[in-house]
């Protein structure tokens, strides 16, 4: 998750197939790292460097320029990163998978049920080592987790909301729940008051409510296809457009008036993310930037070629992702 606005990706991830990655041979399941699952559904603690691995190899294998930007945490908050990313990652895949709406529900069951065992030190797949390290260590709420598998299953069938009130749960979910359990990984600058992390947290769940907002704008057409109209369906019928007729003489006036409404209700989001960059570790405040960044001038690419986000998947030019990136280190460096 081509990655489509449904699912987590507004923090971390882009999707490509994972199974094709992986293989059963008879009662074990193997990966090329070593990561073994035996029939009884154990993995020994002993392989916990086999799990970091294992999360390490899914995260370099999906099409995404963000994990570049794990370089720029220290190496457990770098290895935390990749196990959430890599959990993420297979959530995703489980629901993106082809196959039958039950046969993703049951999948998707097992899943939660795996997870909520691997939370007590109970593994029984190749992240959940790593996924339980990093829980641990930093204190991520598992909560936080369960939100965002619950985002995942909201998407296995056609999704419509009525409002932008029924919209919002949603996005936070998916986007919200995430970005929490990534700043509790990043961490904050010293001397931070509760009234602060209150702060924080209010910042880094707008934030993912604008990065989400940005994904729905961009993928307005590729969701409509797979029967998903994220946009809710009072602003259609206030700016009179339908999805049937948004390809009509590239969306119509209708349609451009309806994009400045959601492109500014975008911006306000990021603005109220803004405090969080303050808030965060100097690591966390140079990965945040990148994130950030890039959302934010994927939301400006939209704007200015609106016609165009349905006919072709708008993108940050390269060079302009190298620049933030950049930014992201001079941060890190103490330049910014």
């Amino acid at each position: 998750m081509v990655k489509t606005s449904r699912g987590i990706h507004p923090w971390l991830l882009t999707v490509t197939p994972l199974g094709s990655k992986m293989r059963r041979q008879r009662d074990t399941f193997f990966d090329p790292n070593g990561v073994t699952v035996n029939s009884q559904g154990c993995i020994p603690l002993g392989n916990f460097q086999s799990s970091i691995l294992y999360c390490r190899r899914v995260t370099r294998l999906a099409n995404s320029s963000f994990p570049i930007a794990f370089r720029l945490l220290p190496p457990a908050k770098q290895r935390a990163m990749e196990a959430l990313y890599a959990f993420l990652r297979v959530s995703d895949d489980l629901a993106d998978e082809p196959g039958e709406i039950p046969a993703k529900w049951e999948r998707l069951r097992a899943w939660r049920v795996g997870l909520l065992a691997a939370i007590e030190g109970k593994f029984n797949h190749p992240i959940h080592p790593a996924l339980f390290e990093a829980v641990q260590r930093f204190g991520i709420p598992p909560e936080l987790l369960l939100d965002a598998l619950d985002g995942v299953e909201t998407d296995i069938e056609p999704m419509h909301f009525a409002t932008f009130a029924d919209l919002y749960p949603y996005c936070y979910r998916v986007a919200s729940a995430v970005g929490l359990a990534c700043v509790r990984v990043w961490g904050f600058r010293s001397c931070v008051s509760e009234k602060d992390n209150l702060a924080a947290a209010k910042a880094a769940e707008a934030a993912g409510i604008a990065f989400q907002l940005t994904n729905i704008l961009r993928d307005l057409n590729e969701d409509w296809c797979r029967g998903r109209v994220y946009l809710p369906s009072d602003e259609l019928a206030r700016f009179g457009v339908s999805p049937e007729e948004w390809r009509v003489a590239n969306g119509g006036s209708e349609f451009r008036a309806l994009m400045q409404f959601q492109v500014a209700r975008a911006k306000d989001y990021y603005r109220l993310a803004e405090p969080l960059d303050s808030l965060l570790s100097t690591e966390g405040r140079a990965i945040f930037r990148v994130m950030a960044g890039t959302y934010r001038r994927l939301l400006g690419e939209i704007e200015k070629d609106v016609p165009h986000v349905l006919t072709r998947r708008i993108r940050v030019p390269s060079w302009q992702k190298g620049l933030i990136l950049l930014s992201g280190w001079a941060v890190k460096w103490g330049w910014l």
